[in-house]
Parts: structure tokens; sequence; C-alpha cells
């Protein structure tokens, strides 16, 4: 079954640049391995698509029960050099809190979220 990020985690995001910086932190302990398996570097690339330019990389923060993720080349230059309407990172947070996983039935009730 398809389940959004936003029943697993919450998220903060900035920029600095052209790169944009997302933290994604469990909402519950036992939800983070599910996030370690499932929301990689190159399905964030993916679900962001066109709008991230370059490569994204991916940091876990186990004690902290976070991802940190750097999307680099995806503000069109950044903040003064970009013609983008907002040419900051603040709202890709919410963007990626969207991102849906598939996760078995199962799993989705042993966690509560069925």
């Amino acid at each position: 079954m398809k389940v959004s990020l936003l029943k697993l985690a919450h998220a903060r995001s900035g920029d600095k640049g052209d790169t944009v910086n997302i933290g994604l932190i469990a909402l519950k302990d036992e939800f983070f391995p599910i996030l370690t398996r499932e929301v990689t570097a190159e399905r964030v690339k993916t679900h962001f698509g066109e709008m991230v330019k370059g490569q994204v990389e991916r940091y876990e923060l186990p004690n902290l029960k976070a991802l940190n993720f750097l999307l680099h080349k995806a503000l069109g230059g950044g903040g003064t050099l970009s013609l983008m309407t907002d040419a900051q990172g603040k709202t890709f947070s919410t963007a990626l809190l969207r991102m849906q996983i598939e996760i078995s039935e199962q799993e989705a009730k042993s966690l509560g979220l069925v």
C-alpha cells in the first residue's frame, strides 16, 4: 500500500546558494527504519524531477532518527541569481512530505498506520 511521508515524518528545509537542504525526521522511532529503507537519494531525485539539476546526497542521523538530503543545483542559481519566483528552499520540505512510499499492508497495520 502507498503511504505519504507526512504520516511518518516531519521535515525542515533551507538553502545555501543553489543547494537545498532537507531534514526528514521520523515521527516515531519505529518509523525510522522505513524511512532509511524507502527514502533513498535516487527516489528523492525522482520525486523532484526536473527541479533538481544536480545530484542528491543523503546522510543518515540515526541518533536523531532523521535523514538529511542535499539537493544540488535545485534553485536556478539561488537567491539573487535566479529568475525563479521563489528561489529559496523553504518549501521543499513540504514537497518531500507529499512523496509516497510503498509498504506492505501488514507493516502498515503493525505500525498503526491503518
